[in-house]
């Protein structure tokens, strides 16, 4: 009996690359996809899939701000729905909130086909899989002072990047956007949001 599977990814290539590849799987079967947050937890209740895999960050919707609050919703509403995490953005703090609301899966984009079927076997059989490199750099850093949305928004500083393209970006208002970075300077003791990335690089917090 194969293994149905949902896939949600708001990068069209990507998802359909995926499904290609997870179709190949004698044993599973991709019986919905999505490319949003609202989408995912929409097409999860139509169909009841075995395991969700979803992306970290998707289109918002109102109280689903990224795949985590996603698998959170999903084992209130689908309770035979295992969720998963295929990110590229594989911070520690991700992985420690991920593991926190039950996910069972959490591996990078970078990973193969097999690895990613593997995974997917492993969840649905009641196991958890979590990316060897990802669990280590986990250990490694300690606990973040960053919320995610901080993470994100220092992140998206990295590059010089304004408030108003941040904002964008991250879909947010300026005005958060400045409250954020503004948060995050402070827990780390920078005296500028430029130096605050340099500080959460060196640590692994983004």
């Amino acid at each position: 009996m194969s293994i149905r599977v949902l896939l949600a990814d708001d990068e069209n290539l990507v998802r359909s690359a995926v499904a290609g590849l997870l179709d190949l799987q004698d044993d599973l079967e991709v019986v919905a996809q999505a490319a949003s947050c609202a989408e995912a937890v929409a097409m999860a209740r139509k169909e009841s899939p075995d395991v969700a895999v979803l992306d970290l960050q998707m289109p918002p919707a109102e109280g689903l701000a990224d795949g985590i609050a996603v698998a959170q919703r999903l084992h209130a509403e689908v309770p035979g729905c295992t969720t998963m995490l295929l990110t590229s953005h594989g911070r520690p703090g991700y992985l420690k909130r991920a593991l926190e609301v039950g996910v069972r899966g959490f591996l990078p984009k970078t990973s193969s086909g097999s690895v990613l079927a593997e995974a997917i076997r492993t969840v649905s059989a009641g196991g958890r899989y979590v990316d060897p490199s990802l669990a280590a750099d986990a250990i490694a850093a300690g606990e973040s002072p960053l919320t995610p949305r901080e993470a994100d928004v220092l992140e998206l500083a990295a590059d010089g990047a304004s408030v108003e393209e941040i904002a964008l970006k991250a879909s947010l208002s300026p005005g958060t956007v400045r409250n954020h970075l503004s948060s995050a300077t402070g827990k780390l003791g920078a005296v500028n949001r430029h130096e605050a990335v340099v500080l959460a690089r060196r640590s692994g917090w983004i």
